[in-house]
């Protein structure tokens, strides 16, 4: 009978060897190729900790670099151990001698090849599950140090009166030690019974006992831990029961407990903790009673408990005492997950006003003077005129503007604040004359100027530039124009060195400029240029004569990716904003704080709740998720990267929010005060869009307060479908300057409409208070209309616009030829008692690649106008002009006073012929052609006799 610790060796076979030459030329190209390997694992984490100092966030960069090696080593070293150690232990616990049966004896092959490396195998299976586990383990960097950091919120759920910090900190933790528990024993368990097998500890087919009593003792142990861990799930079940999400019939989405949660579910864990403690005591016990009889029994009671109390009893009090009388059963929970939802998403505060949808007043002329005071229509759609910006200021190819415009607020001359859409005049690589390693990347390296246009009003259905030209000249203060950092720059360039780069190009050539900032990394090192040759798969990096001293890369570009990057442990909003703030540009960046650990709190999904119809053309509007799933999100930073310098700066904007305490006590320093905010910053802070969506999405059900409505689900709403396109997408919410009716002025708004569920009346129309330095910021109001009757809602409203034949009519018309109708954002006003709608009508086509507005619709009570200008569309429907100036023209504008009278009279005249145009196209029965193309003769003539007054050829 062989030996269990192997037999013999045998005799060793010496085999022909490869000559020394070849052996040396094997051996130098596996070391160069280890050498390869290693450089270029270098070489990623070597960039990337140079990037993080060039930012001054280097604290990040080490703080969650170890936070994962310390995890890597401490759990891959602990799986190693708890694996190694019980291999070991079953090759020790082995019979000294083996079965004589033919299972054994087909065993004993393997025993004896595998003897002479029995140390090197342990060692080679243990380091490589620990290897898995540790790699495992450090993808959990962020549940520790929210674990170690956790600061409470002062709020206890309603349950079992722990603050939620245990939920949204602790308890993510245990659950990992708890995952990482049971993958330790049931490795072990697969491990030693293996080995058991392998040396006769364990028998299939051999005479006598299947096992051994030292096998016995061994695997009971760790089947006795395998069930006390067990019991310890079954006791954080408990507590799961209140952040665990479930499919409710009559709300849908639900998180928390229900009545059968409560008691049918929490009494049935306690139970099975009681029994899993007593089976794994059982286990423990075959130590001396060395018989799985009484173990295997506790076991089997365990599952069968599992079973019925488990399983089968929350099924028969949810079948016999909770569907009879359901809303009674279930009123006491939704209260809670009432509460707790509009208190995690922040719409616990939201004002909900009844509104009649109809005029107080018949006074035409009154209604029409309050207009201007009610808000300022903005007829400029940031979504629409991203062309016309492109058209008349890209000046050249190499520049570009984003898909979409943003709307800011800033100072006309008289100190007033307006609607101002703003874009940036970008890099755009595409249009780079010559495409090459040198231009794309040394001589085209940014962007030039900020372009802005007021919301309010249109000059020949073209944008009123009050920031325009190259470089930019307007109503602004004086900034740094150059862009080096922004949405459309995905790409790296090389600066400040030898290679001169293009700033802009005037009529006496290129002008050019050298980067003087201090962003990005220098490349005058040589092992940072190898280092980005191998990170960038570029080896002209290396030895390109074009770097030299003074060159620094730039990358990691766009605000998004910059403040994604500096705080991992943040959610981005999906858009940043360009700003004119202290004499730079600053992008504007808003970001969450997010958990999905907030008890009795229903989960919405980011993707999903975020999307609308301007996300479903443009990815880049898409919120940047750390997790995707959440039942708990704060506004809690703003972020700010300067264009020119790429520098991040995060400020604490939610002083309260006990997320951003925890991770601002794992990345001490990297957070501002919210004192650091400077004033001129502060003007140009907003409301963001995304937080401001998932309220919404959140409010059709929980704008409800009472449990028993709500459980009926008759005053469920929903998001519209954007009325301007086909897409089938939400409508996106809007930034509009408005006064809502308890307000004494207007205020810079975001605002959304609410249909009944299935049915396209409004229902309700939602604005939150956008002005960060206003009293009433992020102030939600909700004017709800009444049931018993209907008030048009954003599709109906579009609908008419479209059926009305006088107005389908002018709209074929102006599709002409080749011509393309766009309809820009259906605003909706609340104006005494009723609601206004207007929406600007773009014309793209005759030869022309960009939109113009040229006409706007206007309807109000069953009132629809369809004019040149908001102003005269105004008039139509209110059968009125304003009694007062009023404080911006909305509409075309008329001809500037020049000091030359022929220019003037000129210019008199070209207004007149357009203007008579314009009637011949919507004359009454059908457009008149012939008086048409006579004011386009008569314009011509005009707008030629203006310009040759001006250059002084006549008059």
């Amino acid at each position: 009978m062989p030996d269990r610790g192997g037999g013999p060796t045998g005799p060793r076979i010496r085999a022909g060897r490869p000559s020394r030459g070849v052996r040396t030329l094997l051996m130098t190209l596996g070391v160069l190729a280890v050498l390869g390997m290693a450089f270029t694992m270098f070489a990623g984490f070597w960039t990337d900790w140079l990037w993080y100092r060039s930012v001054h966030y280097s604290s990040v960069f080490t703080t969650t670099l170890w936070t994962k090696i310390g995890l890597f080593f401490v759990f891959g070293l602990l799986m190693a151990v708890a694996v190694g150690v019980n291999i070991w232990l079953a090759h020790r616990l082995r019979p000294p001698l083996s079965a004589m049966s033919m299972e054994q004896q087909s065993l004993d092959r393997y025993r004896m090849g595998i003897a002479p490396y029995k140390t090197w195998l342990l060692l080679a299976i243990t380091a490589l599950i620990g290897l898995i586990a540790g790699a495992s383990a450090a993808g959990q960097w962020r549940t520790w140090l929210m674990w170690v950091n956790g600061v409470p919120f002062h709020k206890t759920d309603p349950q079992f009166h722990l603050d939620i910090s245990f939920y949204a900190f602790e308890l993510p933790w245990y659950r990992f030690l708890l995952g990482f528990g049971f993958a330790a024993a049931i490795l072990s368990l697969v491990a030693a019974a293996l080995t058991h097998y392998l040396y006769g500890g364990l028998r299939v087919t051999s005479p006598g006992a299947r096992a051994t009593a030292a096998a016995t003792g061994h695997l009971s142990v760790l089947l006795g831990i395998f069930v006390a861990l067990k019991a310890v799930a079954y006791w954080l079940d408990r507590y799961g029961l209140a952040v665990k999400s479930s499919d409710f019939k009559a709300t849908g989405n639900w998180t928390g407990l229900r009545y059968v949660d409560a008691n049918a579910y929490l009494p049935a864990k306690t139970i099975l903790f009681c029994i899993a403690v007593i089976c794994a005591l059982l286990f423990f016990a075959t130590l001396w009673r060395r018989t799985w009889q009484l173990p295997v029994i506790g076991f089997g009671l365990m599952v069968l408990s599992a079973i019925l109390i488990g399983g089968l009893y929350p099924a028969i009090v949810q079948k016999f005492q909770v569907q009879p009388n359901e809303q009674a059963k279930e009123a006491p929970y939704v209260q809670k997950n009432l509460k707790a939802t509009r208190e995690a998403y922040g719409i616990d505060d939201a004002k909900v006003t009844d509104y009649s949808g109809k005029p107080s007043t018949s006074d035409k002329g009154k209604l029409r003077d309050d207009v201007n005071g009610a808000a300022s229509i903005r007829i400029m759609d940031p979504n629409i005129v991203s062309p016309t910006f492109q058209q008349l200021q890209q000046m050249k190819n190499f520049y570009g503007f984003p898909t979409n415009l943003d709307v800011d607020r800033y100072s006309t001359k008289d100190g007033e604040d307006q609607d101002t859409v703003v874009g940036l005049r970008e890099l755009n690589l595409d249009g780079i004359p010559k495409n090459n390693w040198i231009n794309d990347h040394f001589r085209y390296t940014h962007g030039f100027g900020f372009v802005a246009a007021k919301g309010t009003e249109a000059a020949d259905g073209e944008p009123v530039f009050t920031e325009k030209n190259l470089p930019t000249t307007g109503d602004l203060p004086s900034y740094q124009q150059r862009v080096y950092y922004g949405e459309k720059t995905t790409t790296y360039s090389i600066v400040g060195g030898p290679q001169k780069e293009i700033d802009y190009s005037t009529d006496d050539g290129e002008k050019t400029t050298s980067y003087r900032g201090k962003s990005g990394v220098n490349l005058a090192n040589p092992l940072n240029r190898a280092a980005y040759a191998v990170a960038f798969n570029e080896p002209q990096i290396l030895y390109s004569g074009a770097i030299g001293k003074g060159s620094r890369i730039l990358y990691n570009r766009t605000p998004k990716e910059r403040v994604e990057a500096v705080a991992p442990w943040l959610t981005i909003d999906g858009d940043a904003y360009p700003a004119i703030v202290d004499h730079h540009i600053q992008w504007i960046v808003d970001a969450y704080t997010t958990t999905n650990g907030y008890p009795y709190s229903s989960r919405t999904t980011l993707g999903d709740t975020t999307a609308d119809s301007l996300t479903a053309t443009n990815n880049s509007r898409a919120v940047v998720a750390q997790q995707n799933q959440v039942n708990y999100i704060r506004n809690s930073v703003k972020a700010t990267v300067d264009a020119y310098t790429g520098e991040v700066k995060l400020y604490q904007w939610d002083t309260q929010d006990p997320v951003l305490k925890t991770w601002m006590k794992a990345f001490p320093g990297t957070v501002k005060s919210k004192e650091s905010i400077s004033p001129d910053l502060m003007a140009h802070l907003r409301y963001p869009q995304d937080l401001f969506k998932v309220q919404r999405e959140l409010l059709t059900r929980y704008h409800v307060t009472d449990a028993q409505t709500f459980l009926t689900g008759s005053e469920v709403w929903q998001v519209p479908d954007d009325p301007t396109n086909k897409s089938g997408n939400a409508v996106p919410p809007y930034y509009l300057s408005l006064r809502m009716p308890d307000q004494s002025k207007q205020a810079f708004s975001l605002s959304t409409t609410f249909t009944p569920n299935g049915r396209p009346n409004l229902s309700a129309f939602m604005t939150v208070d956008s002005e960060a330095g206003s009293s009433d910021y992020g102030k939600i109001r909700i004017l709800k209309l009444p049931t018993s009757t209907t008030v048009d809602g954003p599709k109906q409203v579009q609908s008419k616009f479209n059926s009305e034949q006088e107005i389908a009519a002018a709209i074929k018309l102006l599709k002409g030829g080749d011509s393309e109708v766009e309809y820009g954002n259906l605003l909706t006003v609340p104006l005494d008692g009723g609601l206004l709608y207007a929406e600007p009508v773009y014309v793209r086509g005759g030869g022309l690649k960009y939109p113009l507005l040229r006409k706007v619709l206007v309807t109000y009570e069953g009132k629809t106008a369809f004019e040149n200008t908001l102003d005269e569309a105004l008039d139509v429907v209110f059968g009125a002009k304003p009694s007062t100036t009023p404080p911006s023209d909305t509409g075309t504008k008329p001809p500037p006073s020049t000091g030359n009278p022929t220019v003037q009279q000129a210019l008199n005249d070209a207004q007149k012929a357009y203007e008579a145009g314009q009637q011949a196209l919507t004359k009454q029965g059908g457009p008149d052609w012939n008086a048409y193309a006579k004011a386009q003769k008569d314009l011509q003539e005009a707008l030629k006799k203006a310009q040759e007054a001006q250059s002084g050829k006549k008059g």
